[in-house]
């Protein structure tokens, strides 16, 4: 099946059914995002290079921690 043949399925679904189908896809989207940022700030991942340069930048002064707030203008 091709997408325009499962968009027009799609289509076709009672209302409930699509309901339920959309919360699927966004539980499956959550789930798949959920295991990536696993995987990028696991030990050697992609996020724990920019981690690290984050907490360089916070040690220098050069940037804050959130939790702290905004600076002032």
């Amino acid at each position: 099946m091709n997408r325009p043949e499962i968009q027009h399925a799609i289509e076709e679904l009672p209302k409930e059914q699509c309901t339920t189908l959309a919360a699927w896809v966004a539980e499956r989207d959550l789930a798949d995002w959920g295991r990536q940022i696993g995987r990028d700030f696991s030990p050697g991942g992609a996020g724990m290079a920019w981690l690290a340069r984050v907490k360089r930048q916070v040690k220098k002064g050069q940037s804050r921690p959130l939790s702290q707030g905004r600076r002032r203008a």
